[in-house]
């Protein structure tokens, strides 16, 4: 017998073979089916609960940007502490510390600019030449030809014309002599602020005072209390005497006998200077980086915001700008206002 086998696959081969040989086929095992693959079964995802509002930290909002300059000075400014305005002579006087507000160094100056911002005269007074004696110069006045310096305790004078030293008054028991204000009648009056630099700042002395010097140099304390509030900007106003403060946000109305009234707050501290745009005030905040204007008495809101360090400045009535000595910066800048 002819046998022909096919291989078709195991258990076909069995099958023929069998039929073959006259035998039955034996039975055929049938493999169990493939088990189902498992399925993997994913947990749920954890749902997270959202933190109280409360612990949400809020956006810091965004610091304002200075405004845009009239003009800009820097060449021969260093620590630029004071500018003061000369209406008829139509320029600025800006004193410089050159350096720290309280170190007895000799080395402060004063520049003169024009009414648009040149440098007319880079020292027109240098402390340590032709005699001068100027350490950290502060606050600024003018009257008949004479400029009024305040410098840590004294106050200087100087001829405008020629910067030759013209005299000085010591202000006994003083500590930091800030601004400097004139009155028609040429009684002089001097903020002492109370303060010394500190390792974070200022530290207080507890000197805080506004003087007055009469027309034969005496001086006299119109006011002596830690209640001043650090007094620093001062500004005469026909029969009123105004003051601000650079350890708080107050501006208040100081009488002869030392009373404060009309007591106004400014929306942030840190005052400085202090100046009359028509019959309204200006003040600068350290503290809120900004110039703000109002009244006593009523509220008041910023005209210029982002302005650093701005110190004692003066107002340009003639072109309606704020002239800003920026502390920190080494700049005056001139700024139009409305």
């Amino acid at each position: 017998m002819k046998l022909e086998l096919t291989i078709l696959g195991p258990t076909t081969l069995v099958f023929a073979l069998a039929v073959a040989c006259g035998s039955s086929p034996p039975p055929i095992e049938e493999a169990p089916p493939p088990a189902p693959p498992p399925v993997a079964v994913t947990p749920p995802a954890p749902v997270e609960t959202p933190p109280p509002a409360a612990a949400v930290a809020a956006p810091k909002p965004e610091e304002p940007k200075a405004p845009a300059t009239a003009w800009r000075v820097t060449e021969g400014i260093s620590t630029p502490e004071s500018v003061l305005y000369d209406a008829a002579g139509d320029r600025f006087f800006v004193s410089n510390i050159n350096g720290k507000p309280t170190d007895i160094d000799n080395n402060g100056y004063i520049v003169e600019l024009s009414g648009d911002g040149k440098v007319v005269k880079a020292k027109l007074i240098e402390g340590g030449k032709d005699k001068i004696k100027l350490d950290a110069p502060k606050g600024l006045g003018l009257l008949n030809g004479v400029l009024y310096v305040s410098d840590v305790t004294v106050v200087r004078k100087f001829d405008v014309k020629t910067g030759a030293p013209k005299g000085e008054i010591a202000v006994k028991d003083s500590t930091f002599l800030n601004d400097l204000a004139i009155a028609a009648d040429g009684r002089v009056f001097v903020t002492d602020s109370g303060i010394k630099p500190g390792a974070t700042g200022f530290d207080p002395t507890g000197s805080d005072a506004v003087y007055v010097i009469d027309k034969a140099g005496t001086v006299k304390a119109v006011a002596k209390s830690k209640d001043l509030g650090g007094p620093n900007g001062v500004l005469v106003v026909g029969k009123d005497l105004l003051v601000n403060t650079f350890s708080s946000n107050e501006i208040y109305k100081l009488d002869d006998k030392g009373a404060k009234h009309d007591v106004t707050k400014v929306p942030t501290g840190g005052l400085d200077g202090l100046q009359l745009m028509g019959d309204s005030l200006l003040v600068s905040s350290w503290q809120g980086s900004a110039i703000y204007k109002g009244k006593l008495g009523g509220t008041f809101a910023p005209v210029l915001q982002g302005v650093k360090g701005a110190a004692d400045f003066a107002f340009d009535a003639k072109r309606s700008r704020v002239i800003v000595p920026r502390f920190m910066e080494n700049a005056v800048e001139a700024y139009d206002v409305k």
